[in-house]
């Protein structure tokens, strides 16, 4: 004999309900099915609706009964025959009749007790399952309707009675034993106690009466149908990537509906376990579909991890005092005034000290809680040897749960060191002896950031996914995404790394997509985007609140580097080529390296220097494996070494500039790139990075520029100004030449001072032979005395620059 459970989502309309009915005549096989039913979806909270308002004395009870009453006669006409429709259409409405009467007596009274509420609420299964069992005999299946008020008898704890199994389970033994029907369809939820009052068994209490009856008659399966495909690993709706567990034992399933898989109602599991008749969860509406298996035991290789579980709506209740410490009884007389307040404590824990004593319960019970502590405690908070009861709210609880978790070591240091790395702050631990099950207290508005942070470190084959937000799509910025776009496969299968954009801003629009935006259509999308506001693009950032999330920064703008603050203080990386804010005072360099740290959130600006070239990740190596940096020369502008290596007496100098500004080697305003600021901003991030304390004021700026270049006010007249100075330029070309030397832009730093200057090199210098953009960089250090260390290659255009933020990103995916 098998017990079939469906749920209200699957039997919430007369299209679903013939579902249900597929399902039951496969199901049965010949042999005895008992079906097991919901209220229609919806109707339990609008009966919960109207009697609150009727005992409100709300006239607006009224159209909620009337939707109530559509909506099951519009169920019976859809399903039922017309010639066979009076006979249940005349049951359906005395039947509200009678629940019309019952909200009548409440409006009038202006309240409604525990004992009315419970017959109000019956209404929805004992109609539901009526309509179904007429449906399934007008379909000439042999089917009964069976009252399970008749069968399951509990005391009158209205709202949540308590069964009383001995009887119970003699009903049902006595009445299934008998019946001679292949199908019986009964009623979730409800029962009746000794006197005859109707009575629920608690919100979800459809599953407890399918178990009730499969332990009492022995079941071969107890199948549970509702909307999802059995119990996930994770949330599905919260986490994308979560997938149902196709085998789960007992114990693990009572850990993980009681930490809110609410596919199962906690009690469901009790009445079947000492009998181990097995629980198939499935979906009506893909029956193919393997769902879950619930059972005695599990595969022993299984995940240690099997889900990840959380409750929201949770308050801490914290009880602190020194009057606490060595003092017998103060635990007892705390849980016993909570079980006399008829609260339901979730989660306990106390610190060895025996300082403190905190305890997890449901939101709605906090002032109730709070009002029966103190009072209970009333002596020790007037002497003050004990504080007030500290509430805290807006907090949630997740757990890792798992059978063979209690066999690998280290579960509990991966679980916290992840959510760590987020940023989710863990404000209370729990684990019991048995490690089945370990517990976090954390802010409510972390919990989609942590369940998708731990299913990523505990199911995704270490596929680490990474969510970026980009400002700046101009040269760099499109170059980078066409990269992100061509690599992703390759990035996914070789790396494990995920990587999404999720959100793109350029100075006029913004365009942001949780679940990440196409790439191939990045350009339209953006330009139907709302209006860019670098605070409001922060803002979202922030309430996404996504995993491993990354600001891109491909701008020269000093505005958003200004930003750079918030994200840090948000556990948000950064990796960027703007230079402006590794370059600014030095006071505030160092404040952000430090909330880098603080906050555990990578700060990354290998492009500030050499584009791609990995010249600053050597030169951190450098200094962590204990070397010093005791002299740097370099050519660290790849435009100003492309301008002066095109530059001669037939090239003129302001059309080289311009030809190096038209194939993306200069900054926007090439005037910073002649000037010597960008390469003064380069040689002052290598000295702070080689440790030293240096503000780019120090820094000694020897420019060939004339000075009217120099004072003009934009792009156009700073290169009417090179034409105009063809031969302060021509005479720096003709002198280097008659010495047989090239121009270079040289930066060097060297007994904690620095300069940048035009320089003559000879051809014996490592600097004369670089050609195009190159950039060169020579180390002198402890180690690299007489031969320095040299890093040559590409540093300037927008896709090695591209490429060096692309490789920042792997950086931040790896640690």
């Amino acid at each position: 004999m098998k017990v079939l459970k469906f749920g209200g989502t699957s039997v919430a309309n007369q299209d679903n309900i013939k579902k249900v009915k597929q399902i039951v005549v496969r199901e049965s096989g010949g042999a005895k099915i008992i079906v097991v039913v919901s209220a229609l979806g919806g109707v339990t909270d609008l009966l919960l609706e109207a009697a609150n308002k009727a005992a409100n004395q709300d006239e607006n009870y009224k159209e909620i009964l009337f939707s109530i009453e559509q909506r099951h006669i519009n169920t019976v006409k859809g399903l039922i025959p017309v010639t066979s429709q009076s006979k249940v259409l005349s049951y359906v409405k005395r039947e509200l009749n009678s629940l019309e009467t019952l909200l009548e007596g409440a409006f009038l009274i202006g309240e409604i007790t525990p004992r009315l509420s419970d017959k109000i609420v019956s209404y929805g299964e004992l109609l539901s399952s009526y309509i179904i069992s007429e449906f399934f005999i007008a379909e000439q299946l042999d089917c009964i309707y069976k009252d399970t008020r008749t069968l399951i008898k509990t005391n009158e704890h209205f709202g949540k009675a308590l069964v009383d199994f001995k009887i119970t389970n003699s009903n049902c033994e006595n009445y299934f034993g008998t019946v001679s029907y292949n199908i019986v369809v009964v009623p979730g939820f409800v029962a009746s106690s000794h006197t005859g009052n109707s009575t629920t068994l608690g919100r979800g209490g459809s599953d407890y009466t399918a178990a009730i009856i499969a332990g009492a008659i022995n079941a071969q399966v107890l199948e549970i149908w509702t909307d999802v495909s059995g119990m996930y690993t994770a949330n599905p709706t919260l986490v994308k990537q979560a997938f149902a567990i196709p085998k789960i034992s007992y114990e693990e399933a009572m850990e993980l509906s009681h930490f809110g898989a609410k596919v199962l109602y906690p009690p469901t599991i009790q009445p079947v376990l000492s009998r181990q008749i097995p629980i198939h969860i499935k979906n009506t509406f893909a029956p193919d579909q393997s769902g879950t298996l619930i059972q005695k035991s599990t595969d022993a290789k299984a995940r240690p991890v099997r889900g990840i579980s959380h409750i929201e709506n949770i308050a801490l209740l914290s009880l602190e005092g020194s009057g606490m410490v060595g003092i017998s009884g103060i635990s007892k007389r705390l849980f016993e005034v909570i079980s006399l307040a008829r609260i339901n404590v979730i989660l306990i824990t106390q610190a060895s000290s025996e300082h403190s004593i905190c305890i997890g319960i449901t939101k709605d019970q906090t002032a109730r809680a709070e009002s029966a502590i103190n009072d209970e405690f009333e002596y020790e908070i007037s002497t003050g040897k004990i504080e007030p009861v500290i509430i805290e709210e807006n907090l949630a609880i997740i757990a890792l749960v798992g059978d063979n978790m209690k066999s690998h070591q280290g579960l509990s240091g991966r679980m916290f060191s992840t959510l760590g790395k987020n940023n989710v702050n863990i404000r209370a631990i729990a684990q019991g002896a048995s490690e089945r099950n370990i517990s976090a207290v954390i802010n409510s508005n972390d919990v989609k950031k942590a369940l998708n942070s731990l299913h990523e470190e505990f199911f995704e084959e270490n596929i680490k996914q990474l969510n970026l937000f980009v400002v700046g799509v101009g040269n760099v910025g499109a170059r980078f995404l066409s990269q992100i776009n061509q690599q992703k496969k390759y990035l996914k299968e070789k790396l494990k790394l995920n990587v999404r954009v999720v959100a793109l801003s350029n100075s006029r629009k913004m365009i942001f997509n949780e679940g990440g935006l196409n790439l191939n259509k990045w350009e339209e999308e953006l330009q139907k985007g709302e209006e860019a506001n670098l605070q409001s693009f922060f803002n979202k950032v922030k309430q996404l609140n996504l995993r491993n999330s990354i600001f891109v920064d491909n701008t020269a703008n000093e505005e958003v580097a200004k930003t750079y603050e918030l994200y840090l203080k948000n556990s948000i990386s950064i990796v960027t080529c703007n230079k402006i804010a590794s370059s600014s005072d030095y006071d505030n360099y160092l404040h952000l390296k430090n909330l880098s740290r603080e906050y555990n959130a990578p700060f990354l600006f290998e492009t500030n220097v050499g584009a791609g070239l990995p010249i600053i990740d050597t030169l951190k190596n450098l200094i962590a494996s204990g070397d010093k940096i005791n002299k740097i020369q370099a050519v660290l502008s790849g435009s100003l070494n492309f301008v002066f290596n095109n530059f001669n007496d037939k090239n003129p100098f302001d059309k080289v500039v311009k030809q190096a500004q038209d194939e993306g080697y200069t900054e926007p305003d090439p005037k910073i790139d002649l000037s010597g600021v960008d390469v003064m901003r380069k040689i002052l991030i290598l000295a702070r990075e080689s440790g030293y304390e240096i503000d780019i004021d120090e820094i000694e700026n020897e420019s060939f520029l004339p000075q009217e270049s120099l004072e003009t006010k934009s792009v156009e007249d700073f290169y009417k100004s090179l034409t105009e100075n063809k031969s302060h330029f021509d005479n720096l070309y003709k002198e280097a030449a008659s010495n047989d030397c090239r121009l270079k832009y040289v930066a060097q730093f060297e007994n904690g001072k620095a300069k940048v200057g035009l320089q003559q090199i000879p051809k014996d210098h490592p600097f004369y032979n670089l050609e195009g953009k190159d950039n060169i960089v020579l180390f002198y250090t402890d180690r690299y005395t007489d031969q320095p260390l040299i890093i040559k290659g590409a540093g300037a255009g927008a896709d090695v620059t591209a490429s060096g933020i692309f490789a920042d990103i792997i950086r931040i995916g790896n640690f």
